[in-house]
């Protein structure tokens, strides 16, 4: 058997010692009671950043659809 590699804290390649020396940090800059409500509303910003790009996606869908299902009258004779 091979064993797969996978780095648990390596986002964004950092290690361990690094990601705790910035929540260090954070927990300095900020306090450690001001931390939930900081993540909390992270966790709220992406959750809506995700679903608008959600809806943009699901609207160029919907536009792509209805050009694709229009038919291109053709040219009538004389220009107009």
């Amino acid at each position: 058997m091979t064993a797969i590699h996978v780095p648990i804290l390596g986002v964004f390649g950092l290690g361990g010692p690094e990601l705790l020396i910035i929540l260090a940090v954070l927990i300095l800059l900020f306090g450690a009671k001001k931390l939930p409500e900081l993540a909390k509303g992270l966790g709220k910003s992406m959750s809506e950043f995700k679903k608008a790009a959600k809806e943009i996606d699901a609207e160029e869908e919907k536009t792509e659809t209805k050009a694709a299902s229009k038919s291109v009258e053709p040219a009538k004779p004389g220009g107009n």
